[in-house]
């Protein structure tokens, strides 16, 4: 999409220090641009901040920030006002394009980080600077959680039948690639982006059929029912209105619910169906190699 050599440019970089943000540091440096990454907690401080684009003027910034929990007041502060914070001062130096790490989870809003990044994404859209908004899919990291269970001969756990969701699971490399394409990129400018990585679109179920291939074990899988987790926030909605303690542990029982049974795929606007064939792919590394990878490190 960009040159085999693109125009060198000074990058600020928020969320560096995270599994996707350290990726796209590597991937920029690589590419021979100048990137000055940004602490969390100068998003907070305003002066910092300000003293950051000042010292070195950047050309792009890259948010690749996200709440650690999904919680409400997470939310708000880190996927809402964080971003606001570096939106604003980069329009107050200038800075030609700001390119946003989302989620494609957005597409179908019921989480409170959902609406906080859909609001700050309106607030970017409305902004007069360049802007691209790129949603992925599931990252290998989400499909990573089970495999020291598989090691260890225990069962892998799907929801339902295992069938109920479909990803283009993305790689950090590609999605990091991905993301310092949009730079300098006329294709990117003022879009918002869905991005897959390789395909097929795969199951909870095929991923785990994948894991046991790969540690040579046969597969044997264990049902949960995602309505457990409508239980769990029947419960603890109960003192949501008294207590932050039991409002965030129901927040945490509706994200739970919602990657049990709601596909990371584009939803089609005319069906509001999620299409595997709608959802663009990117890259070339597959889950498969990935899950290698951690079995010889387990």
């Amino acid at each position: 999409m960009n040159p085999d050599r693109p125009t060198p440019r000074h990058i600020v970089l928020a969320g560096a220090s995270g599994t996707i943000g350290s990726a796209v540091a590597a991937q920029l440096a690589a590419e021979g641009h100048a990137v000055t990454p940004l602490p969390r907690a100068a998003l907070a401080d305003g002066a910092a901040l300000a003293a950051v684009m000042t010292e070195a003027p950047p050309e792009v910034v890259i948010s690749c920030i996200a709440s650690r929990s999904g919680a409400p007041k997470d939310a708000e502060a880190v996927d809402y006002r964080a971003n606001l914070a570096l939106l604003e001062a980069a329009e107050a130096a200038g800075v030609g394009h700001f390119i946003l790490l989302s989620a494609i989870c957005v597409q179908k809003p019921l989480l409170a980080f959902q609406h906080a990044k859909l609001k700050f994404e309106a607030r970017l859209t409305a902004s007069a600077m360049n802007y691209t908004i790129i949603r992925p899919t599931a990252f290998f990291k989400s499909l990573s959680g089970q495999v020291k269970r598989v090691k260890a001969g225990k069962p892998f756990l799907i929801f339902g039948d295992g069938n109920l969701t479909r990803c283009k699971p993305i790689s950090d490399g590609d999605l990091a690639r991905f993301i310092a394409s949009a730079i300098d990129n006329p294709e990117a400018a003022n879009r918002i982006l869905p991005i897959g990585g390789p395909g097929p679109a795969i199951s909870l179920r095929e991923a785990g059929e994948i894991l046991f291939e790969v540690a040579g074990k046969a597969p044997k899988f264990k049902s949960v029912s995602p309505q457990i987790f409508t239980y769990a926030e029947r419960v603890l909605g109960l003192g949501a209105g008294v207590s932050d303690w039991f409002a965030e542990k129901a927040e945490y029982a509706r994200i739970a619910r919602y990657y049990a049974t709601e596909s990371m795929l584009v939803r089609d606007p005319a069906t509001g169906e999620y299409s595997a064939d709608l959802t663009p792919e990117y890259g070339s590394e597959s889950l498969r190699a990935h899950y290698e990878r951690l079995l010889k490190g387990v």
